[in-house]
């Protein structure tokens, strides 16, 4: 039983996939000793599920034990639209939720592979899966990890969401690993305002923007994040700003992306005095809902006390 890559390819587009690869479901070697070494050197912080059983993470067949094949997807998210000058939100977050967006994409995907072979049995997996969608993207060709961390394509810079579908068959079809094309740019180390990038292609998330304001869940923002907000209220996007491949950033095609209600910030201030009611009702099937009332709060309030 064999799948062709140009069948998954026309049956991706036709569910509003960008770009779609595949890799064998072996398991991650190399990839594996990067992640132990990030986990010991305490970069995940308070992200604890990230040192639970990290041998899922790098092998699909702990997850899938059928698993032959790893479809990686990459879905386009960017919105030609502006930030405010502070309250500002993370790209990513200002449409809907990408997870039920992508998982979405990735069933239909799945539904449409079945049809084409009633054996084909695959489980969809979308960021909370615990798997390194990262490097996957960069075993099925999709791009390469930039210094940012990030992958980064060069049809669509890193603006790109990742799902993937793990598979019972193999694929047919030549595939090409991408080279890294970062070369000697510096220009996202060099604007991180936290010097969160420690080294090339390694961030520190404790000294991240993205991380303190979203998933650290302590009263208030440690000094060296506090200070350096630049205006940012819900993750931040500085390192993908300055991405030079970002230049070839295009408009996505999915409404779903478009900036909620038209917002790309909030005034801080309204928050401050949000209830949670309103803002339960205000960001329903949002990505923000992530940092929950109360850290959208502490975020606002450190922005207005340095104003």
């Amino acid at each position: 039983m064999e799948l062709s890559l140009s069948t998954i390819q026309r049956l991706a587009a036709e569910c509003g996939i960008d770009k779609i690869g595949v890799a064998p479901a072996n398991a991650l070697e190399s990839e594996s000793i990067q992640l132990n070494e990030w986990l010991v050197r305490g970069y995940h912080g308070e992200m604890l599920w990230m040192a639970r059983e990290p041998q899922k993470r790098t092998d699909p067949k702990l997850i899938f034990p059928e698993a032959k094949t790893v479809l990686v997807a990459a879905v386009n998210y960017f919105t030609p639209y502006e930030h405010e000058e502070t309250g500002k939100i993370s790209r990513y977050a200002w449409g809907d939720d990408y997870h039920d967006v992508v998982k979405e994409k990735l069933r239909e995907l799945l539904v449409r592979l079945k049809a084409e072979d009633s054996l084909i049995e695959g489980k969809v997996c979308v960021d909370t899966t615990p798997i390194m969608e990262k490097a996957w993207a960069v075993r099925a060709g999709l791009g390469w990890i930039g210094k940012h961390s990030n992958v980064i394509t060069k049809e669509l810079g890193s603006w790109v969401f990742l799902g993937e579908i793990l598979l019972n068959v193999e694929v047919s079809g030549s595939r090409e690993i991408v080279a890294d094309h970062c070369g000697t740019c510096t220009a996202c180390i060099e604007a991180c305002p936290t010097d969160a990038i420690v080294s090339p292609y390694v961030v520190d998330s404790t000294k991240c923007i993205s991380y303190a304001t979203i998933e650290l869940r302590d009263e208030t923002l440690p000094t060296e994040i506090a200070e350096n907000l630049n205006g940012w209220l819900y993750g931040c996007d500085i390192c993908q700003d300055v991405c030079p491949w970002n230049r070839f950033e295009k408009p996505t095609e999915e409404a779903r992306f478009k900036p909620r209600n038209g917002e790309t910030s909030l005034a801080p201030q309204d928050l401050t005095d949000m209830h949670h009611e309103e803002y339960v009702a205000r960001f329903r099937k949002s990505a923000i809902r992530r940092t929950k009332l109360s850290g959208l709060k502490r975020n606002a309030s450190e922005l207005i006390s340095k104003s």
